[in-house]
């Protein structure tokens, strides 16, 4: 299997170096206009090969992903498109805002093909992303269990439908920076009450680690584990109170809200 990336920024760069580390037998071709981030790959893999022309890359793709800006998108697909046979090669975006029928509309014959929107969150640099996947009707079982196959060996991956994708990019990719705020706001906290600032953050990280390791090993509502932690008259009901008082909850609903 060949899989070509064009481009290797955050996203391709992660992409093509999570793949790279599966150890699994296949062809992996990157596509960037710039030597340096090229040359930072192959050091990182000799699995990677590289490239500056996009063409040559995807030649011969089972998977193209798509990790330019959005703007980039049609330019750089209608290139392709021009050049190699893509009728057979499954299509993935990572850009925001373009959707399955834009996708579509930059090729010919577009309408046939097997077209997917995957989104990915930051931490898909560490291999921890909760990515996002939804496809058209082109795409048979067999390709939406490659693409998800893909993604899940860089985090975990769920396949939605695309109308759901505006909600789940504000849950879980600009999730992630409302998460860092809490860390801060956390850490913050602890330097208030006497922490240092360095040791803060780290005992805040380990909790929040701690955090969801029960609820995954427990499977239990988030409300169950705080009913286990809020002993009557105890500190820690005095301090949910508080945080709720100050629209704790309620900023965090109207923040996913105002991110879609």
């Amino acid at each position: 299997m060949k899989i070509a990336i064009i481009g290797a920024g955050n996203m391709g760069g992660a992409i093509a170096r999570g793949l790279a580390s599966l150890g699994q037998d296949m062809e992996l071709a990157v596509a960037n206009p710039s030597q340096p981030k090229l040359v930072a790959l192959r050091e990182y893999s000799s699995k990677i090969q590289t490239f500056t022309d996009n063409v040559e890359a995807a030649n011969g793709a089972d998977m193209l992903i798509l990790a330019v800006k959005p703007w980039l998108i049609e330019k750089v697909l209608r290139e392709i498109d021009a050049e190699v046979d893509l009728s057979s090669t499954m299509i993935v975006s990572v850009a925001a805002g373009v959707s399955l029928d834009d996708l579509a509309s930059f090729m010919t014959e577009g309408e046939k093909r097997a077209i997917f929107i995957a989104m990915p969150n930051t931490a898909i640099a560490v291999r921890q992303s909760m990515t996002f996947v939804c496809h058209n009707a082109n795409a048979t079982a067999e390709q939406v269990a490659m693409v998800k196959t893909v993604f899940d060996a860089m985090g975990q991956s769920a396949v939605i439908e695309e109308r759901q994708m505006t909600a789940a990019t504000a849950l879980c990719s600009c999730g992630i920076a409302f998460a860092m705020r809490y860390v801060r706001a956390a850490t913050e906290g602890g330097v208030e009450l006497g922490i240092y600032a360095h040791q803060a953050k780290d005992y805040v990280l380990q909790t929040l680690r701690g955090a969801v390791e029960l609820l995954e090993a427990t499977g239990n509502h988030p409300e169950a584990e705080i009913d286990r932690v809020t002993t009557p008259g105890g500190i820690t009901i005095r301090g949910l109170n508080a945080m709720e008082a100050h629209g704790f909850t309620n900023a965090v609903i109207q923040g996913l809200k105002a991110s879609k």
